[in-house]
């Protein structure tokens, strides 16, 4: 069974360790944070744990083979390269990195270890995105026509990263899973409401080619919370309503068929609009989370491949930059490029055995 910190104990982190705890018992070896009174109170509730408030001391430590990093986005990439160098496999919160670069850098170092590099895209791991998954592959959708998402509440604002690198990366891997591709191109505008100068709220497009378009809207001011998704087929569509706990996906068999009234009056089109069964599937109600460390310990122990590898948390941090690119330049569209990433290859430096750098990175 892989032995296994937890490194960042702030607003994420306690879940990973209740869910990792839960996985592991005891090979739950390490929780860390620079604030001793976080490490302190997490330690009371799981008095088998060893505290520690230096990362370099946990990448130091043989008996630990994989680190779970929840930590300020500026921070993902030192230490999860801190940590491959020293060998151990990576469970990173969303996005991997704060730039293309640097999640290349990282998805190459872990194929070059061998080790394996997971993102926590957690939504990925959700049993009801999981179903649409399998409604839009069996083909009882149809042709896939648009997504339009809506994740908005009131906060919880971030003081490193905007809104979008905040609650995007939820709705793009979502996308990612089902379609399987990168988009061709996206444009996005985005406001500032606060003196820190971050977007709250932004209008995301997403452009994939042979008419489908994805659409997001994310918002740290609104006055209600909502977690909305519509998944548009050409013979169904499917409603996925996060806070429906009883009605997670909602299938829908309806739609518009448009049809010419006879061969000589082809500028004549008869549209029909098809309304048919609502019904729910049965939604096994298992924590995302839950689904993700399983996931991730299931890779460590018997070198498998996890839903939401590296490669994919390099995808999303491709389309939330070129987000950011589009919003910067007042929602000039920008183009992603290839529909498949091919990172090259960079060189791994040293392994440098003391790691005396990362020390001093923050972890809240």
């Amino acid at each position: 069974m892989a032995r296994l910190a937890v490194i960042g104990l702030g607003y994420w982190g306690p879940n990973l360790v209740r869910n990792f705890h839960a996985a592991l018992g005891e090979d739950l070896r390490i929780v860390c944070d620079q604030s001793v009174d976080r490490v302190q109170a997490i330690t009371r509730s799981y008095p088998t744990v060893q505290p520690s408030v230096n990362a370099a001391e946990v990448f130091a430590n043989k008996e630990i083979d994989a680190v779970a990093i929840a930590t300020p986005v500026a921070t993902h990439f030192p230490l999860a390269k801190a940590a491959l160098q020293a060998g151990k496999s990576v469970f990173v919160e969303k996005p991997l990195a704060g730039s293309v670069a640097e999640a290349e850098e990282l998805v190459d170092l872990a194929r070059q270890k061998g080790l394996v590099l997971m993102v926590d895209h957690v939504f990925v791991h959700n049993n009801a995105v999981k179903k649409i998954k399998e409604l839009f592959d069996s083909g009882d959708i149809g042709k896939l026509l648009y997504i339009d998402s809506v994740r908005i509440n009131l906060g919880k604002i971030q003081n490193d990263v905007n809104v979008v690198w905040d609650l995007a990366p939820h709705d793009i891997s979502i996308v990612d899973y089902i379609v399987g591709r990168l988009p061709l191109s996206v444009a996005a505008n985005g406001a500032t409401h606060t003196d820190q100068g971050l977007q709250d709220v932004a209008y995301v497009h997403l452009d994939f080619g042979d008419g489908l378009i994805a659409n997001f809207h994310v918002n740290w001011l609104s006055p209600v919370k909502i977690r909305y998704t519509i998944v548009g087929g050409s013979d169904k569509s499917i409603v996925f309503n996060d806070l429906h706990r009883q009605e997670l996906v909602k299938v829908f068999d309806s739609g518009v068929v448009v049809r010419r009234e006879n061969l000589e009056d082809r500028r004549r089109l008869l549209v029909d609009y098809r309304t048919g069964d609502t019904w729910s599937p049965h939604i096994s109600h298992v924590e995302p989370l839950t689904n993700a460390a399983r996931d991730f310990i299931d890779c460590v122990d018997n070198g498998g491949t996890p839903l939401t590898d590296g490669e994919a948390g390099l995808r999303i941090v491709r389309v939330l930059e070129a987000i950011q690119q589009s919003i910067q330049r007042n929602g000039e569209r920008v183009r992603i490029g290839a529909d498949r990433i091919k990172p090259k290859l960079c060189s791994v430096p040293p392994i440098d055995v003391h790691y005396a750098d990362s020390s001093s990175l923050p972890m809240t």
